[in-house]
């Protein structure tokens, strides 16, 4: 079972919760970042901006600073951070890592995108 916590507090997810989740190969990857940053208090911070070709940008960071409109996700021992506006366009997504012929990286399994870039690194709600 996941967690989710807001500043100060820490709550079992329940069903029908907005999350976003995180793969294990995902969360993995993550631990050999902050591992090489040298930095175990890295948080996976997960945000969406404006623009891209499609509307909407992922962002990822790694961040060791929590605001008050944060929440926080455990999976697989790594922790995620998404701020509530965020969390309205990834509610319910998954974040993958994906090693194949076109090479590694990150890779959001969305249900709220209505379409996506050919990279899948933009989308349109």
């Amino acid at each position: 079972m996941s967690e989710v916590s807001a500043a100060t507090e820490t709550a079992t997810v329940t069903e029908g919760a907005k999350v976003v989740s995180l793969s294990a190969s995902a969360a993995e990857r993550v631990k050999q970042l902050v591992e090489m940053e040298g930095n175990p208090d890295l948080k996976l911070r997960i945000s969406i901006i404006g623009g891209g070709c499609s509307g909407f940008s992922y962002k990822f960071d790694l961040d060791d600073e929590v605001g008050e409109d944060d929440l926080l996700f455990t999976y697989h021992g790594v922790t995620i951070v998404c701020d509530e506006t965020s969390l309205d366009f990834v509610a319910g997504a998954e974040l993958d890592y994906v090693e194949d012929l076109m090479g590694a990286s990150f890779r959001m399994t969305n249900p709220n995108a209505t379409s996506s870039c050919g990279c899948g690194s933009s989308f349109s709600v």
